[in-house]
């Protein structure tokens, strides 16, 4: 096995899609056989957006079913819930005196929040960054299995991790993506704006949990047109995203054979559709009905969140002891 530490989280809010799939998941399961992995439910990080908390708590037993019914093994990978480890947010708060107040403006992800909840910007929005980095660096990561939206903030992890190293020596690794040498991941929502998302546009994504009927009507409502009028045309962007989602789950001859079509003008989209919300309920009913049963059973479900913990704060309190000693808080022995 190799030594190198993967390290990765979901937030607890809205529901897991397609996007976090093929982004995230589908990676998480190739690299358990292979590396030592700690992937957790970013419960803190949900607090940003203040859920209910009867809410948290069943959608943390929710995450962590779906990440075990997507093909995740608690005996081999660290799977625990970021609040259980108490180590994290206090090396959040070592890393925010390393951070900048307007490297953490700058960030994307702050400006798109805070333009979507001008009522609720908090201080929790403006260092989400640093306790992303904290996640990462308490097992002292090396990869991190991220979609495309989140590179910009290992971009500030690696600032951290070099910041901390520069003043107090050498300690943690730079933390790099690492989706086995393809290309990050980005899934487009079915209306052709943007990618999925969990807790916006929700009929324009495909969740894990969706039913066969929510599929088929998403599917059957995703943005087409009346067809080429020349034979090899352009796809418009909004056609190339029916044909990146049916790359996902149908086979290679399907999606060859309505590539031909759509070349020689002779597609028809409501076929097209048709295909692609079948084998896309191929694809996500074992998921679904798999993630029902793990959810239901709550004994299993605690019994896997005792035994992650357990395992994840071996490795973080040993980082956690070690930073301390090189920033100096270090009074007793």
């Amino acid at each position: 096995m190799n030594q190198e530490i993967v390290v990765s989280g979901i937030r607890s809010t809205g529901n897991l899609h397609l996007g976090n799939y093929f982004g995230a998941m589908k990676n998480y399961v190739k690299m358990q056989d292979e590396y030592p992995c700690y992937f957790f439910v970013a419960d803190y990080h949900s607090l940003t957006t203040h859920p209910e908390p009867a809410a948290l708590k069943q959608n943390v037993y929710k995450v962590l079913a779906e990440n075990i019914a997507c093909g995740l093994d608690p005996e081999k990978v660290t799977l625990y819930v970021q609040s259980d480890i108490p180590e994290i947010p206090e090396l959040y708060l070592i890393l925010n005196m390393l951070a900048y107040k307007g490297e953490l403006e700058k960030t994307a992800s702050f400006k798109d929040k805070a333009r979507s909840q001008p009522d609720n910007v908090n201080a929790g929005l403006l260092t989400y960054p640093t306790l992303m980095s904290a996640d990462i660096m308490i097992h002292k990561g090396q990869y991190v299995p991220v979609g495309k939206d989140q590179e910009q903030h290992l971009e500030m992890a690696r600032n951290f991790a070099q910041r901390f190293n520069h003043r107090y020596g050498e300690t943690f690794p730079e933390p790099e993506a690492f989706n086995f040498g393809t290309q990050l991941v980005k899934i487009p929502s079915l209306d052709g704006n943007g990618k999925m998302s969990k807790s916006e546009n929700e009929n324009a994504t495909i969740y894990l949990c969706d039913t066969d009927e929510q599929i088929i009507k998403k599917i059957k409502k995703a943005k087409s047109d009346q067809g080429p009028l020349t034979e090899f045309s352009e796809m418009p962007d909004y056609i190339v995203n029916l044909f990146d989602l049916m790359q996902l789950v149908s086979a290679k001859e399907t999606v060859e054979h309505f590539k031909s079509t759509f070349n020689h003008c002779t597609i028809r989209y409501g076929d097209m559709k048709m295909q692609l919300a079948e084998d896309m309920i191929k694809f996500i009913s074992p998921i679904r009905e798999k993630t029902i049963s793990i959810k239901e059973d709550t004994a299993l479900i605690q019994k896997i969140m005792k035994a992650g913990k357990e395992k994840a704060r071996e490795s973080a309190s040993k980082t956690l002891a070690e930073a301390r000693k090189k920033i100096g808080i270090h009074f007793y022995c």
